[in-house]
């Protein structure tokens, strides 16, 4: 059987939506068209409330797919939830569309609605000419929770079935810089294949001894260096242990970095790096100016600032430096977080939030940090935000 591994299209995100719809429309008529089932690790969405006209998009998205023939077809579900349908297209919730226990998340609408099956904590069952393939899934949650989540649910591969684990959560080997991230080696052993969402640029590694796929998201949003890589899937057959990465058309991203003296004679090397970025293709890419060095002066600043109003036609200009002031950068929030490689701004406040509450000795017996946090960033209202956190702590 041919899977279709691809993730994280963030439809709805508000810098890039046009790219995120028409990014996930490629990604998947490739899928559809060279494989016989999909699998999506998460974040479908970009937000866990998206507006109506984004759920359109998505409806619109997989109602195509639902109308073709499919080689595989869903013959069994067990777990958390119910199936409505049996096309072969299995999803679980990202950490983008995570929300407080027991509520709606978009992916199951997705799922209600008969358009995907949707799985949160999961075992899904594909058959194709005999051959039976088990997708055993658990949907994005905090990942201080997710070890204790795997521990309790304790996901096992189906016998005579070739077994995949999906998941949606930051690996320490990725992402080593905070212990509370699972490890490799303390992911359920005994599947044939390990698929993860989250991570926006594509990984082939191993884990026990079986392969361990990221497709990375089909669309930019996080402008770092590993996002320059191709946008794309995989597509891996059961039979052969065969796979291979098949790249989408995405706006370009390129990253510059440019050292700054005290003087604005660099400036001129900044205009240099920005026109060989840009080149002559015409497609409008992103550019990424990152300044080292002093770039404090009001001058260099204001400068700066001019040269993104000069190139503001031809590319997508992002200026960042210390000391640069807001006139001369326009940076996403995700690019400004901080110091990690691959790590958005809203995991890093996780982390910084956990870290105060640790420091501060705060303990919640049932109610845990993320669900806290959520609760927190939930409502619109600050004080119905507050009343929901009293009341889940009381």
């Amino acid at each position: 059987m041919r899977i279709a591994i691809l993730s994280d299209f963030h439809l709805g995100y508000d810098r890039f939506r046009e790219d995120a719809f028409r990014q996930a429309q490629e990604a998947l008529a490739r899928a559809a068209s060279g494989a016989d089932a999909l699998i999506i690790p998460g974040d479908i969405f970009d937000n866990r409330t998206p507006k109506p006209d984004v759920i359109a998009e998505a409806i619109n998205l997989f109602r195509d797919l639902s109308k073709r023939t499919w080689g595989a077809k869903v013959t069994g579900f067990e777990g958390k939830g119910q199936h409505y349908t049996d096309i072969p297209i299995i999803a679980i919730p990202g950490t983008h569309e995570r929300r407080a226990q027991d509520a709606a998340d978009p992916v199951g609408l997705l799922g209600l609605a008969g358009l995907i099956v949707g799985i949160s904590n999961a075992t899904v069952m594909l058959e194709k000419d005999g051959e039976r393939v088990a997708v055993v899934g658990i949907g994005g949650i905090a990942d201080e929770r997710f070890k204790q989540v795997v521990a309790e649910s304790d996901p096992r591969p189906v016998e005579g079935a070739f077994s995949i684990f999906m998941f949606h959560e930051s690996v320490y080997e990725l992402l080593p810089f905070n212990e509370s991230f699972i490890k490799q080696d303390e992911l359920p052993a005994g599947f044939d294949l390990y698929v993860c969402g989250h991570i926006h640029n594509s990984v082939d590694s191993q884990v026990h001894g079986k392969k361990f796929l990221i497709p990375g998201s089909t669309v930019l949003t996080q402008l770092k260096a590993g996002e320059q890589e191709k946008k794309g899937l995989y597509i891996y057959d059961t039979k052969t242990g065969t796979y291979e990465f098949i790249g989408i058309e995405s706006r370009r991203f390129v990253l510059v970095k440019v050292k700054m003296g005290a003087d604005t004679t660099a400036l001129e090397g900044v205009e240099r790096e920005m026109e060989k970025a840009i080149g002559s293709s015409g497609d409008r890419p992103i550019v990424r100016v990152v300044v080292e060095g002093d770039s404090t002066s009001p001058r260099i600043g204001m400068e700066l600032g001019m040269l993104q109003k000069k190139y503001q036609d031809k590319a997508v200009v992002e200026v960042s430096g210390p000391g640069i002031s807001s006139t001369a950068k326009s940076v996403n929030a995700d690019t400004e977080a901080p110091k990690f490689e691959n790590m958005s701004i809203k995991d890093y406040g996780m982390g910084v939030f956990i870290e105060k509450l640790r420091q501060k000795g705060v303990s919640f017996g049932k109610v845990g940090p993320a669900d806290l946090f959520d609760a927190l960033s939930l409502e619109g209202s600050k004080d119905k935000a507050i009343r929901k956190a009293l009341d889940m702590l009381l």
